[in-house]
């Protein structure tokens, strides 16, 4: 398989606090990488980290391109869509608005507009809200739309930060149902941060254990989830 993103000495702080100490990690393209690890061990930090929005150390690498020196601007014309805790929305604009906004970098209207009706295919709940306010949707709507808005980017990757929080099982089934879609159907990469280690490592390919800043272990997911011993120690 070759490598989407790679990433070397990784570290990050928030002022004086440095949450990551030097994490090394890959993710192929077309697959699903999956960080766990306890609350704190900088699952997180990490995705901000990989978008430029915090202050960061260390080799990025997306697709042969170093970006580790760029801007979150340029990080996401080069292809990185993130979809942030708490969703991010744009919550008094309407759910079309939000997915064209997800495609502001882009001047291609036709594809544009048909990229829109991808993602009422993959999600038809939003095209029956398409002129409602973001802010009027469930939980699981808007994290609907935030998966939408950030793949209206074309990205090559995708940064996802705790899709289930918070939602109900049958919403949690059918989001994670599209990310799999992803998976089989397009050769985008996927770095899913996700407390329920069970499904993300359902979905995933491979899997790195954070712990505190660091890579506590890594290995195929299929290994991850049988190991008994690793659970109880990283995953809780």
């Amino acid at each position: 398989m070759s490598m989407l993103l790679q990433v070397r000495g990784l570290r990050a702080a928030y002022g004086q606090t440095e949450i990551l100490r030097g994490l090394d990690f890959d993710v192929g393209k077309g697959a699903v990488t999956a960080l766990l690890g306890a609350n704190g061990a900088g699952k997180t930090t990490t995705l901000r980290a990989l978008c430029g929005s915090i202050r960061r150390q260390g080799s990025i690498t997306l697709d042969g391109v170093p970006i580790s020196g760029k801007s979150t601007e340029e990080i996401v014309r080069l292809g990185v869509g993130h979809v942030p805790d708490g969703r991010g929305t744009f919550l008094k604009q309407s759910v079309e608005n939000n997915l064209k906004l997800g495609a502001i970098t882009r001047s291609d209207r036709q594809g544009i507009a048909e990229d829109i009706e991808k993602i009422y295919d993959y999600f038809p709940i939003l095209k029956q809200r398409r002129s409602q306010q973001a802010g009027l949707l469930s939980g699981g709507e808007q994290q609907m739309l935030a998966v939408g808005r950030a793949l209206m980017l074309r990205p090559k990757i995708l940064l996802l930060d705790e899709p289930s929080f918070g939602l109900a099982p049958l919403v949690v089934r059918e989001i994670f149902g599209i990310f799999r879609k992803l998976k089989e159907a397009s050769g985008v990469g996927i770095l899913l941060v996700e407390q329920n280690a069970s499904l993300a490592l359902d979905l995933a390919d491979h899997a790195y254990v954070l712990e505190t800043g660091r890579v506590g272990f890594s290995g195929k997911a299929e290994d991850v989830k049988n190991n008994e011993q690793l659970k109880r120690s990283y995953l809780g």
